[in-house]
């Protein structure tokens, strides 16, 4: 084949199994320039030169490497700054299976969330033990009526933070252990996130050993939980047990997932304590 042969660019990218849109768009990033542009026409043609080059832009690309990063190692191609070049784009690599990762540990805590949520046992008291756990809290006092009553605490939350509350643990909001103990259930005192184990937050963090709880999930969000802390409060109190801590209210399902009220789910923890037994003096 003679080394002078031009081929128009819709045959070089079936050749490369590109596109001809990414061929105009290295032409336009400097990095390919077609060998010859038809003035009259405009059609761009490539010689089998440029084959080579082509190769190791292709090449680069499928290793994710910017397009002025290959346009730099062109302009100087030497075998010490493809290795860094290299080297570099490995460790952007391996930061980015890492973010992966993490990705897929975050939809599968949502997908278990999402089940243990759809076949929760409703409107039964269980007594539970709660693994350790790390959470944070936001003192705000509200009367949530709807999850949009709950935005500006959570805007609050994710002051400073790198990334969006979105992808970090469960938001909820709690009663504090006094005003459960005075049987005030009609405003909640705080907003806590609960921390999943690969989540990063800047700011003060609890970290909670396993605890004993009371719980209890139910139809509804928060404007229905009234009934179910009096159901809660009045199951510990029947079992001479304590309240050792706030509340911890969850909307497993809420109207981030469905439009249909009806199918909410609420879960509420209440941490306890079994009455210690009174010393005979």
């Amino acid at each position: 084949m003679e080394d002078n042969k031009l081929f128009q660019i819709s045959d070089v990218a079936k050749m490369f199994h590109i596109s001809v849109g990414s061929l105009r768009h290295y032409e336009k990033a400097g990095l390919l320039k077609p060998e010859y542009t038809d003035s009259e026409t405009g059609y761009r043609y490539y010689s089998i030169r440029q084959f080579e080059v082509l190769n190791t832009i292709r090449y680069l690309r499928v290793l994710d490497m910017p397009l002025n990063e290959i346009g730099e190692f062109l302009k100087n191609r030497d075998i010490d700054i493809i290795e860094e070049k290299l080297l570099r784009q490995k460790e952007m690599v391996a930061a980015k299976l890492q973010e992966l990762e993490t990705i897929e540990r975050k939809i599968d805590h949502r997908l278990q969330h999402l089940r243990d949520a759809r076949n929760a046992e409703l409107n039964v008291i269980h007594l539970k033990k709660i693994p350790p756990y790390r959470i944070v809290w936001l003192k705000d006092s509200l009367r949530p009526k709807s999850y949009l009553d709950l935005e500006y605490a959570i805007r609050r939350l994710e002051e400073n933070q790198p990334q969006s509350l979105v992808f970090l643990g469960k938001v909820g909001v709690g009663i504090s252990k006094e005003n459960l103990q005075s049987d005030h259930f009609d405003q909640y005192d705080l907003v806590f996130l609960i921390l999943d184990e690969e989540d990063t937050y800047y700011g003060e963090i609890e970290q909670h050993p396993e605890e004993l709880c009371v719980s209890i999930c139910f139809r509804g969000s928060h404007n229905e939980a009234d009934a179910y802390y009096r159901k809660l409060t009045g199951y510990i109190s029947e079992r001479k047990m304590q309240i050792t801590g706030a509340s911890r209210e969850i909307t497993m399902i809420d109207n981030g997932i469905t439009d249909d009220p009806d199918k909410f789910v609420t879960e509420i923890h209440i941490p306890v304590k079994y009455e210690e037994p009174i010393q005979a003096l």
